[in-house]
């Protein structure tokens, strides 16, 4: 419905359709509010609709001529449906069949027949409105997630829902995890990073800060926090880097991605994170300058707790000061390869999760860029 332009929402286990045209006693065209139960739970298909009975909020609606659309009259009366909505009056049109086959035409045909009546007046009157829709106070969006139902993934959506995640270092890679974990439906996303934002941090991360902005230098995880809460709106940024004296910040989560330059301190993060229980995905850039072109690896390591020998035993996470001629550690600007470690994390995050199928288990991967290959190892 949202898709043709209705303003549809599901609240309080009803289905709202807002911004119905009518007409009024008057003859003057109005907008009153559809509400609809809702029965049983919802997977990519709609349910049969055993009630066709329907409330509406508003005055009662009649013809162009101002008649009373006594067809559709069941009762006339105000009531609280769920604390949230008071409704004036209830419809009953059945179907020809005896029933609606989902909630999609039993919705469509009450906004059809008030609102036929009011373009009837007013031929601009519709209630496919396009408008955006805010979602209710439950939901972890501000705005109604219609990409899902969209491209019917909504129920593999609904594995990612209820979970906390946690982000620890918001630079380059950091900043693309949030990117990218906000537009699921996760209920909290806590940020973790002491460091304020700079013009070098800018040229590493999604969307593009104002000089305003670097001038004012915010801390990293406040800035972010003021852009993406305006989608989602469990974003918690706590403007403090993790030490052994405060790892117990990072408990509780129901995954941990560790993006962070330096590799000394992930050996305490780990430990704790690992004494927790927790499982916690850890990404790493390699980018060195050859013959005036850069070799650059991507690297994903993935811990749970089924799963942890492998980032010991092969070290798979480097844990001590990186020497050498290392590019990346001196800021050369790779966004693309932040963006890429980024979705490998979050892909590999959603496979433990059940929203990507996964064949081959693999815990370690490494994309080289030179020869576009990615080795999968450390399979569970």
């Amino acid at each position: 419905m949202i898709d043709e332009g209705y303003e549809a929402s599901i609240e309080q286990q009803h289905l709202v359709l807002y911004n119905v045209p009518y007409v009024n006693s008057s003859g003057a065209v109005k907008k009153g509010t559809l509400v609809s139960t809702l029965e049983g739970s919802f997977a990519e298909t709609t349910l049969r609709v055993s009630d066709h009975v329907i409330m509406f909020a508003g005055e009662y609606p009649c013809d162009r001529n101002g008649r009373p659309l006594e067809t559709i009259r069941n009762t006339t009366r105000d009531e609280n449906i769920a604390g949230r909505w008071v409704v004036n009056h209830r419809f009953s049109s059945k179907p020809k069949r005896g029933f609606y086959t989902d909630y999609y035409e039993k919705m469509s045909t009450y906004a059809a027949i008030l609102s036929n009546q009011a373009a009837a007046l007013d031929p601009t009157s519709t209630p496919k409105s396009f408008r955006v829709i805010e979602m209710s106070d439950d939901s972890p969006f501000v705005y109604f997630d219609n990409a899902s139902g969209r491209s019917g993934i909504s129920a593999v959506s609904r594995k990612l829902a209820g979970q906390r995640v946690a982000i620890v270092g918001l630079g380059g890679t950091g900043s693309y995890l949030l990117d990218l974990v906000a537009k699921t439906p996760v209920d909290e996303i806590h940020l973790f990073d002491g460091d304020v934002l700079k013009q070098h941090n800018a040229y590493r991360a999604p969307g593009a800060a104002s000089i305003h902005q670097l001038k004012e230098q915010p801390l990293k995880v406040e800035y972010l926090q003021s852009i993406y809460r305006n989608m989602h709106r469990g974003i918690v940024a706590h403007g403090e880097f993790i030490t052994s004296e405060n790892i117990d910040l990072l408990q509780g989560f129901d995954i941990v991605f560790l993006c962070l330059d330096a590799n000394e301190v992930k050996a305490t993060i780990i430990a704790g994170l690992e004494g927790f229980e927790a499982s916690f995905i850890d990404v790493g850039i390699g980018v060195n300058l050859v013959d005036e072109g850069l070799t650059a690896a991507v690297r994903t390591t993935t811990s749970t707790p089924a799963n942890r020998a492998h980032v010991h035993k092969r070290c798979r996470i480097p844990m001590r000061h990186a020497a050498g001629n290392n590019e990346y550690a001196r800021n050369i600007q790779v966004s693309e390869l932040n963006m890429v470690n980024a979705a490998h994390a979050v892909i590999q995050w959603k496979q433990l999760c059940g929203f990507y199928r996964d064949t081959e288990h693999e815990f370690h991967s490494i994309f080289r860029v030179a020869d576009n290959h990615i080795l999968s190892e450390d399979m569970a």
